[in-house]
């Protein structure tokens, strides 16, 4: 049995019959926003050559829609810009594209360990055999799928109402005495984006970079959230096996052959937790320093807009805020579930009937005491442990950069 766990996916044994449209409901988020990126066959091992090739051109119009908007729009921010407050209100898109840029770049580099996470996943849905087990796992292979859903209809509602419905009913554009047609970067100076074709063609490029870029965060996401979720499936089983543990020893007489199974499937979570930090840890730094920032412009725009009376760009902001807010909560709350959740196995440990074994018996479940005492972090590049404690300090931050911001643009 334990040799059939160090196999490859494609050798072992699948236990479980439905396995194929398990792994499906659970990597289906994940695969419908990877795919267009070009991503999910660097990390997937099971694509067609036809889906490799097809990543090619993916990748070229990905990274081209956002240098077509970074480059521009860095160039007139630092040397044609003038006016501070415009400066600081390109700013914030500016920060996000770069940073989903980055993002980007991380989930590419990173294809190998998130690879084996997926890899680790698809083993652990062909091992399976216990209804019981198979319905905790898509249990919460739902809860990361609901969370996935609530993550992009924030984040793409509030990105496109900035990328086109605040572009046109804004106040600001509104009570301008010329007629402008609005575009959300600036662009080169050789583009006349008041004439047509080249408006129309300027401002469908920004839109394809707007959804290229909410793609990218909730790739990210849908991985922690989907790779978390599963661990913290996989802690509840063996939790199951320790309630069940006594009864089935007295029945059976087979302690030893069960203990191993936990000792053994908690190791695999281990493991299987460092694959998941080494594949997401820079990606969750660069979340965390995202979020604070953008976070503080978007307060900083959503009280300038009250100031000037204009509803259309404050529901916007607001939107945007309650996304990026949601966002670092939820990755925030997936590595605090992920501590919590490895953390029960100590006390699950300690709550079964132990003092009915014998005295070889009840030492070997001292080990899994003393490793729940050290349960597995999600950290954000091995400096920052994503908690609860941590989205608090990422609010507070983002306030006190506010206020520095409001100083500075006062001045």
């Amino acid at each position: 049995m334990v040799t059939m766990r160090g196999r490859s996916v494609n050798q072992a044994k699948s236990f479980n019959n439905d396995y194929e449209n398990d792994l499906n409901y659970t990597f289906g988020m994940c695969r419908l926003l990877l795919k267009p990126l070009g991503v999910w066959t660097f990390i997937y091992h099971r694509v067609s050559r036809f889906e490799r090739v097809l990543s090619i051109p993916l990748l070229f119009i990905c990274f081209s829609s956002l240098f077509f908007t970074i480059l521009p729009s860095v160039y007139n921010m630092l040397f044609m810009e003038e006016d501070l407050q415009n400066v600081v209100k390109l700013l914030g898109p500016i920060s996000f594209c770069m940073f989903s840029t980055i993002k980007y770049c991380l989930l590419g580099v990173r294809s190998n360990a998130l690879g084996r996470c997926i890899l680790h996943v698809e083993r652990d849905w062909k091992m399976v055999r216990d209804p019981d087990h198979r319905a905790i796992m898509l249990k919460q292979a739902s809860i990361s799928r609901f969370l996935i859903t609530i993550c992009v209809g924030f984040l793409y509602s509030g990105g496109m109402s900035y990328h086109t419905v605040m572009q046109f009913l804004s106040k600001e554009r509104t009570n301008t005495n010329v007629t402008l047609r609005p575009v959300t970067y600036p662009c080169f100076n050789f583009l006349d984006t008041q004439s047509s074709p080249t408006y129309e063609l300027v401002f469908f490029a920004h839109c394809v970079t707007a959804m290229v870029m909410q793609t990218i965060t909730t790739a990210g996401y849908s991985l922690a959230a989907t790779f978390v979720t599963h661990m913290c499936g996989q802690i509840r089983i063996q939790i199951s096996r320790l309630d069940n543990l006594i009864d089935e020893y007295r029945e059976k007489n087979n302690f030893q052959e069960r203990i191993a199974v936990i000792v053994r499937d908690h190791a695999e979570v281990l493991r299987f937790s460092k694959d998941v930090e080494e594949g997401l840890r820079e990606v969750c730094l660069t979340e965390i320093v995202e979020s604070t920032l953008i976070m503080c412009l978007l307060e900083y725009y959503c009280l300038t807009e009250w100031e000037n009376n204009d509803t259309v760009a404050i529901l916007t902001y607001i939107m945007l805020l309650v996304s990026f807010t949601f966002i670092i909560f939820i990755f925030c709350y997936i590595g605090e579930l992920l501590s919590e959740q490895c953390s029960k196995m100590g006390p699950a440990a300690y709550e079964i009937r132990w003092y009915n074994l014998s005295s070889k018996n009840s030492y070997d479940l001292i080990m899994l005491c003393a490793v729940a005492l050290y349960p597995p972090k999600l950290s954000a590049g091995k400096i920052i442990d994503l908690s609860i404690n941590t989205f608090g300090t990422v609010v507070k931050t983002s306030v006190l950069y506010l206020n520095l911001l409001r100083t500075f643009a006062t001045w």
